[in-house]
């Protein structure tokens, strides 16, 4: 039970430490999901990236049988799986198996980006005499067939669907997006939609376009349903909450540059900044964060939410330090009353 009339969930990209290893991260992620858990969080989404220093998270759909049997009632899930990596009968398959081993708890949230460099998604290709085609609605239309059993009759693959192994359990599917387009999908299919406003700040008025265009659509029994993901940092102070951000900014700044490295500690990256700054021309990382103390972090997500009419906020922390990750998460969990 909250006070607050969103629900509050978790995006883990499972930052890898400057120092540390993937390994680490790794146990980070689980050991974070059971906090998530214990302190009443909505959703535990875990994010897939490919190919760097800094995130260990590849593959969501080896993560959530870990998380979901750590844990006891938080819904578990991808965020996202990039679907133009896949085949949509084999996550169908997958995620239908999590969802019969955890019914209900169970969410696929899709993706189109590579989640990684060209080279890297190059080298995720199983056929690499050509480039991968540009098919993501034709992909998500036959992924979403599976799920649903609802592939036409002279579909060469409509038998496929009623062999899903955790049938009569289904996870739940969800789209994921920065873009007006993903928008219009999400409308025109009666999906919920979580955009990542932690990419693109300006996301408002694309979810309301949702809204306007699930409208349009006849999707009996439905409505459209909004989550916003939220780059958030809170701390005891605002001052700390700033210290721990640098860490993230640094990340990302070089990100831009085409420069990845492990997340550094907030010292090495708030001296990193500060000549940064001072350097002209660099291109710099402008994204939102949500920073400070409790009641400050209160106001300014509250404030997003309802820009984006959004009925849930999905937080993603980085930080250098992983009890500072968790303590970041509790004073969210005490702040908002779950």
């Amino acid at each position: 039970m909250t006070d607050t009339p969103f629900r509050l969930s978790v995006l883990d990209q499972s930052p890898i430490s400057e120092g540390s290893s993937g390994s680490q991260a790794l146990q980070n992620t689980i050991d974070l999901a059971r906090l998530a858990d214990r302190l009443g969080y909505h959703r535990y989404w875990v994010a897939e990236h490919h190919g760097g220093p800094m995130l260990a998270g590849p593959s969501p759909e080896a993560l959530i049988g870990p998380i979901a049997a750590a844990t006891t009632s938080i819904r578990v899930g991808s965020g996202g799986v990039m679907l133009p990596h896949y085949s949509p009968f084999k996550v169908a398959e997958t995620f239908s198996l999590l969802a019969g081993l955890f019914p209900g708890r169970i969410d696929l949230a899709l993706g189109r980006a590579a989640g990684t460099d060209p080279l890297t998604s190059f080298a995720l290709q199983r056929d690499r005499r050509t480039g991968s085609p540009d098919d993501f609605p034709q992909q998500l239309v036959e992924l979403l067939g599976y799920l649903d059993d609802r592939l036409a009759e002279d579909h060469p693959f409509a038998r496929l669907a009623k062999t899903l192994p955790g049938r009569p359990e289904r996870p739940e599917p969800w789209l994921l997006g920065s873009s007006p387009q993903s928008a219009l999908w999400a409308a025109e299919l009666g999906l919920p939609y979580a955009f990542a406003d932690f990419i693109n700040a300006g996301g408002a008025e694309i979810t309301a376009l949702y809204r306007e265009r699930f409208a349009e659509h006849e999707h009996a029994g439905l409505e459209p349903r909004t989550a916003v993901a939220v780059w958030v940092i809170c701390a005891d102070s605002d001052e700390e909450a700033r210290r721990l951000a640098a860490s993230g900014r640094m990340t990302f700044t070089l990100l831009r540059r085409g420069e990845l490295i492990a997340v550094p500690p907030p010292e090495k990256a708030l001296e990193f900044l500060a000549n940064d700054e001072r350097t002209p021309g660099q291109p710099r990382s402008e994204r939102r964060a949500v920073l400070g103390a409790p009641a400050a972090v209160r106001a300014e997500l509250e404030d997003v939410v309802s820009k984006y009419g959004a009925e849930e906020a999905i937080v993603v922390s980085i930080t250098y330090e992983h009890e500072a990750r968790r303590h970041s998460y509790e004073l969210l969990a005490d702040i908002f009353g779950l």
